[in-house]
Protein backbone atom coordinates (compact mmCIF):
# COMPACT_ATOMS: atom_id res chain seq x y z
CA UNK A 1 0.00 0.00 0.00
CA UNK A 2 1.42 3.35 -1.10
CA UNK A 3 0.62 6.29 1.20
CA UNK A 4 0.62 9.93 0.10
CA UNK A 5 0.34 13.24 1.91
CA UNK A 6 -2.72 15.34 1.08
CA UNK A 7 -2.34 18.94 -0.09
CA UNK A 8 -4.56 21.92 -0.81
CA UNK A 9 -4.26 23.79 -4.10
CA UNK A 10 -1.47 25.98 -2.66
CA UNK A 11 0.66 22.93 -1.83
CA UNK A 12 -0.01 23.26 1.89
CA UNK A 13 -0.07 19.88 3.58
CA UNK A 14 -3.45 18.96 5.04
CA UNK A 15 -2.89 17.58 8.52
CA UNK A 16 -4.70 14.40 9.60
CA UNK A 17 -5.47 13.29 6.04
CA UNK A 18 -3.55 10.46 4.40
CA UNK A 19 -4.21 9.41 0.82
CA UNK A 20 -3.89 5.82 -0.38
CA UNK A 21 -2.86 5.13 -3.98
CA UNK A 22 -5.81 3.81 -5.93
CA UNK A 23 -8.45 5.23 -3.61
CA UNK A 24 -10.64 8.21 -4.47
CA UNK A 25 -9.11 11.58 -3.61
CA UNK A 26 -11.64 14.00 -2.08
CA UNK A 27 -12.60 17.13 -4.00
CA UNK A 28 -10.32 20.07 -3.29
CA UNK A 29 -7.48 17.74 -2.25
CA UNK A 30 -4.36 16.96 -4.28
CA UNK A 31 -1.42 14.59 -4.16
CA UNK A 32 2.12 15.62 -5.04
CA UNK A 33 3.77 14.41 -8.24
CA UNK A 34 7.30 15.31 -9.29
CA UNK A 35 8.61 15.29 -12.86
CA UNK A 36 12.27 15.60 -13.75
CA UNK A 37 13.50 16.76 -17.14
CA UNK A 38 17.06 15.51 -17.69
CA UNK A 39 19.42 17.60 -19.79
CA UNK A 40 22.97 16.46 -20.41
CA UNK A 41 25.77 19.02 -20.22
CA UNK A 42 26.07 18.66 -24.02
CA UNK A 43 22.51 20.01 -24.41
CA UNK A 44 20.71 16.76 -25.24
CA UNK A 45 17.57 15.68 -23.40
CA UNK A 46 16.81 12.20 -22.08
CA UNK A 47 13.62 10.59 -23.37
CA UNK A 48 12.22 7.41 -21.83
CA UNK A 49 9.84 5.09 -23.67
CA UNK A 50 6.94 3.81 -21.57
CA UNK A 51 6.56 0.06 -21.19
CA UNK A 52 3.90 -1.29 -23.58
CA UNK A 53 1.86 -2.65 -20.63
CA UNK A 54 1.40 0.82 -19.12
CA UNK A 55 -1.12 3.51 -19.96
CA UNK A 56 0.29 5.36 -22.99
CA UNK A 57 2.57 2.36 -23.60
CA UNK A 58 5.19 2.84 -26.29
CA UNK A 59 5.03 6.64 -26.15
CA UNK A 60 8.00 8.76 -25.18
CA UNK A 61 8.18 11.02 -22.18
CA UNK A 62 10.65 13.79 -21.53
CA UNK A 63 10.61 13.25 -17.78
CA UNK A 64 11.22 10.73 -15.09
CA UNK A 65 8.88 11.08 -12.16
CA UNK A 66 6.02 9.92 -10.04
CA UNK A 67 4.04 10.42 -6.87
CA UNK A 68 5.65 11.59 -3.66
CA UNK A 69 5.47 9.13 -0.80
CA UNK A 70 4.12 10.20 2.58
CA UNK A 71 6.63 12.51 4.26
CA UNK A 72 8.66 13.28 1.14
CA UNK A 73 9.41 16.83 0.07
CA UNK A 74 9.21 17.63 -3.63
CA UNK A 75 13.02 17.56 -3.91
CA UNK A 76 13.31 14.22 -2.07
CA UNK A 77 10.63 12.75 -4.34
CA UNK A 78 12.38 14.06 -7.45
CA UNK A 79 15.75 12.59 -6.45
CA UNK A 80 14.19 9.20 -5.64
CA UNK A 81 12.13 9.01 -8.83
CA UNK A 82 15.06 10.12 -10.98
CA UNK A 83 17.25 7.36 -9.57
CA UNK A 84 14.53 4.67 -9.71
CA UNK A 85 13.62 5.40 -13.33
CA UNK A 86 17.00 6.25 -14.84
CA UNK A 87 19.76 5.20 -12.45
CA UNK A 88 20.95 8.83 -12.41
CA UNK A 89 21.91 10.16 -8.98
CA UNK A 90 22.18 13.92 -8.98
CA UNK A 91 22.21 16.81 -6.57
CA UNK A 92 21.79 19.27 -9.45
CA UNK A 93 18.02 19.57 -9.56
CA UNK A 94 16.37 22.94 -10.00
CA UNK A 95 12.64 23.56 -9.68
CA UNK A 96 11.37 25.01 -12.96
CA UNK A 97 7.60 25.04 -12.58
CA UNK A 98 4.41 23.96 -10.92
CA UNK A 99 1.19 22.79 -12.53
CA UNK A 100 -2.05 21.84 -10.82
CA UNK A 101 -4.45 19.37 -12.40
CA UNK A 102 -7.99 19.39 -11.06
CA UNK A 103 -8.83 16.46 -13.34
CA UNK A 104 -6.08 14.23 -11.91
CA UNK A 105 -6.18 15.80 -8.43
CA UNK A 106 -2.44 16.20 -8.73
CA UNK A 107 -0.02 18.99 -7.93
CA UNK A 108 2.98 18.65 -10.27
CA UNK A 109 6.34 20.10 -9.31
CA UNK A 110 8.69 20.16 -12.30
CA UNK A 111 12.48 19.92 -11.96
CA UNK A 112 15.38 20.23 -14.38
CA UNK A 113 18.35 17.95 -13.80
CA UNK A 114 21.60 19.00 -15.42
CA UNK A 115 23.94 16.02 -15.64
CA UNK A 116 27.29 14.95 -17.02
CA UNK A 117 26.58 11.23 -16.54
CA UNK A 118 27.76 8.59 -18.98
CA UNK A 119 24.92 8.64 -21.51
CA UNK A 120 25.05 4.86 -21.87
CA UNK A 121 24.65 4.27 -18.13
CA UNK A 122 20.89 4.97 -18.03
CA UNK A 123 19.07 2.12 -16.27
CA UNK A 124 15.56 1.11 -17.37
CA UNK A 125 13.00 0.40 -14.64
CA UNK A 126 11.29 -2.97 -15.15
CA UNK A 127 7.61 -2.52 -15.91
CA UNK A 128 7.97 1.24 -16.31
CA UNK A 129 10.29 1.89 -19.26
CA UNK A 130 11.42 -0.13 -22.26
CA UNK A 131 13.97 2.14 -23.98
CA UNK A 132 15.72 5.48 -23.73
CA UNK A 133 17.37 7.89 -26.10
CA UNK A 134 19.13 11.22 -25.94
CA UNK A 135 17.86 13.86 -28.36
CA UNK A 136 18.86 17.38 -29.23
CA UNK A 137 16.60 20.34 -28.67
CA UNK A 138 15.61 20.46 -32.36
CA UNK A 139 14.54 16.81 -32.42
CA UNK A 140 12.55 17.28 -29.23
CA UNK A 141 10.89 20.39 -30.65
CA UNK A 142 9.91 18.50 -33.80
CA UNK A 143 8.36 15.49 -32.06
CA UNK A 144 4.71 15.03 -32.91
CA UNK A 145 2.15 15.42 -30.16
CA UNK A 146 1.15 11.80 -30.80
CA UNK A 147 4.66 10.74 -29.70
CA UNK A 148 4.84 12.58 -26.39
CA UNK A 149 2.87 11.23 -23.46
CA UNK A 150 1.26 14.15 -21.73
CA UNK A 151 0.00 17.63 -22.29
CA UNK A 152 2.53 18.79 -19.68
CA UNK A 153 5.34 17.45 -21.90
CA UNK A 154 3.83 19.14 -24.92
CA UNK A 155 3.66 22.40 -22.95
CA UNK A 156 7.31 21.98 -21.96
CA UNK A 157 8.28 21.56 -25.62
CA UNK A 158 6.21 24.63 -26.51
CA UNK A 159 8.05 26.60 -23.81
CA UNK A 160 11.39 25.52 -25.32
CA UNK A 161 10.23 26.76 -28.73
CA UNK A 162 9.39 30.15 -27.25
CA UNK A 163 12.50 30.60 -25.17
Amino acid sequence: MELWDAYDRNLNKIDNLILIRGEKIPDGVFHLVCDIIVRHKDGEYLLMQRDERKHFGGMWEATAGGSALKGETPLECAKRELFEETGICSEKLKEVGRVISDEHKSYYVEFLCETDCDKNSVVLQEGETSAFKWVGKDELLNMKKSQLVTERMQNFVDELKNG
